[in-house]
């Protein structure tokens, strides 16, 4: 009998997150406690504090630190929480891309499945980034498989049920798996994964530097409901892929052969950094944990429109925004610094 994989959806509950500590100042230079102040937040609202029980309603952090020095910096930072700390090196914070994706097998247990990676496409090669997701399998002492396939987690989003969607700007780009074509990239999905269908979207947002990662483009937030942008406004530079986005995920249908539910809401719009550079900037990179949901704001004026339209569809859920500025200027935001461990079901 053939192994099952089943990728479960991000609302489903989960043991841990993944994360990493910002510390190369390198890499961050005067942003760097900037970045910890964010991250420290959106620690904070995973672990999502009880002040009447005393008790956190959210899961538990691993995080990964880069040296004893930066393990006695974040320990002090997030005192309190509860927090696994890890000094395993690797390159940058972006969790979501090179870290396993932890999945179900044949319905009994979760494990790490290892994908490979070449810094999105070679534009970003940092030393520790190609083998951090072989120590972070080993460091969840789960069962782990490595994949002979290109892949970042930010590139799928799935609903649970054997839907994900993709980008053709990404998994069909020659700077991952040159040669490819749909067919065979949806086997490897199929086979390491257990996706039965995937929606490709075309493009992603301006200046996105992984090619149009699917986190920042649509996410579902039940099964079969989607959710994606509209422009803002004329001045938004990514009316016309948004207005794509949502053309193709209106005429999609999911594994089951219904079709999505399509739900906006207002994009950020322009966002710059300080070289007046437009940013990728989107209210679609937000983290669903047991308990809340933490969305990225930007001081833009859709800001509390989008964390009140998140917060409508998780009734369930605290939903809080919080500042991801100072991260995305270092490339991405809150979901793309996350992993989720979901949590083996019980039988």
């Amino acid at each position: 009998m053939s192994d099952f994989y089943r990728y479960p959806a991000e609302w489903e509950l989960h043991e841990a997150c993944w994360l990493a500590w910002p510390s190369d100042e390198a890499l961050w230079e005067e942003d760097l406690l900037g970045a910890q102040l964010e991250f420290a937040e959106l620690c904070k609202a995973i672990t999502d504090y009880d002040s009447e029980t005393k008790t956190f309603k959210g899961e538990r952090l691993e995080i990964l630190v880069s040296s004893p020095s930066a393990h006695l910096v974040a320990k002090k930072v997030l005192e309190g929480l509860p927090v696994r700390f890890h000094e395993i090196p690797y390159g940058d914070i972006w969790l979501r891309d090179t870290a396993p994706l932890f999945i179900e097998k044949n319905d009994r247990e979760i494990v790490a499945q290892i994908f490979q990676f070449n810094g999105w496409g070679e534009k970003y090669i940092l030393k520790g980034d190609q083998d951090v997701g072989v120590k972070i399998a080993n460091a969840s002492k789960l069962v782990s498989q490595s994949i002979p396939f290109i892949l970042e987690g930010g590139s799928l989003e799935t609903d649970g049920l054997g839907t994900c969607l993709t980008s053709e700007q990404c998994l069909l780009n020659p700077n991952r798996n040159k040669g490819m074509n749909i067919r065979q990239v949806e086997n490897v999905l199929g086979e390491s994964l257990g996706i039965k269908k995937t929606i490709w979207l075309k493009q992603g947002l301006l200046n996105d530097h992984t090619d149009g990662h699917i986190d920042t483009l649509a996410r579902f937030v039940a099964p079969g409901v989607v959710i994606c942008m509209s422009p803002a406004n004329k001045e938004d530079p990514n009316e016309l892929v948004l207005h794509e986005i949502r053309e193709t995920l209106t005429q999609s249908t999911d594994a089951q052969g219904k079709k999505l539910k399509v739900l906006e809401v207002p994009s950020p719009g322009p966002v710059k950094d300080e070289t007046g550079s437009f940013m990728p900037a989107s209210y679609m990179n937000f983290y669903i944990g047991n308990s809340s949901v933490v969305g990225p704001t930007y001081g833009a004026p859709n800001d509390d429109k989008a964390v009140q339209f998140i917060s409508d569809l998780f009734p369930k859920r605290k939903v809080v925004g919080r500042s991801a500025r100072i991260i995305l200027e270092g490339g991405g935001a809150f979901h793309c610094i996350t992993q989720q461990q979901p949590l083996r079901r019980a039988r």
